[in-house]
């Protein structure tokens, strides 16, 4: 059969399927590329949505991965406001759940992304909860803050994990009193451990941000559909305006699920089983993104990985499998987030348990430094902060699993290059 003839589907219009129907037409496909998206707007980038477009230095058009026009350009037949509500793997179709119409692929590649974990607590119902995923979202949450500013309102924010985090920067920017609730004892514990937590505990309570740890949010007291304190299992009440829940987010694997694909245990994250290639326990059908959870071997584990990086590089690298091109996808795990005057990069994968040992390299307490994790001396992740043009060594030192000098590698002075030789 050649190209032509064939009609590949993508399920879900955010970066990872954007970006693997243009590996698509970029590795010459020529047949049918059909792009589902259930969100109203065109495929856009997510990072902006809790940065810069939050903080009014973005304009909402620069988050989109294309120009409208380039779908009709590129023959992509994209279908915005669409879901699909069951795929016949037998018949290798899928079925659109507004009309019932149905599709027949050849290749299927789902890249339906992720959700927001909800509050199970009372008063979630109140208008002035919120979540963060889509664009529409962040519109909604920018005029928020922007009034939470001027009235000297106050936002509650349930975890502190990254995108917590990011938006407490946000809100503290335009002017809000916030306080953030983190069972953990640091911000960002799971990922960073306790030395590096506290390095972004003080960078946010040096900017007024007030934290709550230990706890855990019970209920949010309204009145009138109005927010007005939310409530923790300590027994306090804290002001509340806006509550805003940051406590993660759930692969999105129901269609998968009922499909009988092979789903991970909560253990690896969840997400739709995939080998190094992507594909699923169907041989036709592929995912790629934040709902896939994929075999790294250099870490010898499974890994689900929710990050910006993650959807650029997988939707490529699922597009280029599904044309038959045998080539693993093995990259590191990376990630970036800005915060008031801070910004890092991070590469890797240490979550906590896995090290040893985690050596810094320049001044931490002035926020200039780079952060390795370590376990028996090899290199596990590393994260530079407020230090730039060091990816590149740092991922060198990961893939190379060398083991090296702990001195050598906190002395500013020895090059990285060196280490990884």
């Amino acid at each position: 059969m050649v190209d032509a003839d064939q009609t590949f589907v993508i399920v879900g219009g955010g970066l990872a399927g954007a970006k693997a129907a243009e590996t698509l037409r970029a590795e010459g496909f020529t047949g049918r590329v059909i792009l589902i998206c259930d969100e109203r707007d065109h495929p856009y980038e997510r990072p902006p949505l809790s940065k810069g477009f939050l903080l009014g230095k973005e304009e909402r058009d620069s988050v989109f991965v294309h120009e409208p026009a380039w779908y009709a350009q590129n023959d992509i037949e994209l279908h915005l406001g669409q879901t699909v509500d069951r795929i016949d793997r037998a018949a290798r179709t899928v079925r659109f759940g507004d009309d019932g119409t149905i599709v027949r692929y050849d290749k299927l590649l789902l890249v339906t992304g992720a959700e927001p974990r909800r509050l199970d607590i009372p008063g979630t119902d109140l208008a002035g909860v919120h979540h963060l995923r889509r664009l529409a979202h962040a519109e909604r949450l920018k005029g928020v803050l922007a009034a939470l500013g001027r009235d000297n309102g106050h936002l509650v924010i349930a975890g502190a994990g990254w995108i917590g985090l990011e938006i407490a920067a946000a809100a503290r920017t335009y002017g809000a009193e916030v306080t953030v609730i983190e069972h953990g004892p640091t911000p960002l514990h799971g990922v960073l451990g306790p030395e590096l937590g506290n390095v972004f505990a003080q960078l946010h309570e040096e900017h007024g941000v007030r934290f709550r740890f230990g706890v855990q949010l019970t209920e949010i007291v309204g009145q009138d559909g109005m927010v007005l304190a939310a409530r923790t299992d300590d027994g306090e009440e804290h002001p509340a305006h806006d509550v805003l829940a940051a406590i993660g987010a759930a692969p999105r694997t129901g269609l998968a699920e009922a499909a009988g694909l092979e789903i991970a245990d909560r253990a690896h994250g969840g997400g739709i089983v995939v080998d190094e290639r992507l594909r699923t326990s169907d041989p036709d059908i592929y995912a790629a993104g934040d709902v896939a959870s994929f075999p790294h071997a250099l870490f010898g584990t499974r890994l689900r990985v929710e990050h910006w990086a993650n959807a650029l590089n997988g939707g490529p690298a699922a597009a280029r499998s599904m044309l038959g091109r045998d080539v693993p996808y093995d990259r590191v795990p990376y990630f970036f987030s800005d915060q008031y005057d801070l910004g890092m990069e991070y590469s890797g994968w240490a979550p906590a348990g896995s090290y040893d040992e985690v050596v810094i390299r320049g001044d931490a307490g002035k926020r200039e430094f780079i952060a390795f994790w370590l376990k028996e001396g090899r290199v596990l992740a590393g994260m530079n902060v407020n230090v730039w043009d060091v990816t590149e060594p740092i991922q060198k030192l990961v893939v190379s699993g060398v083991v090296v000098d702990a001195d050598a590698l906190a002395n500013p002075h020895v090059p990285l290059d060196s280490l990884g030789a």
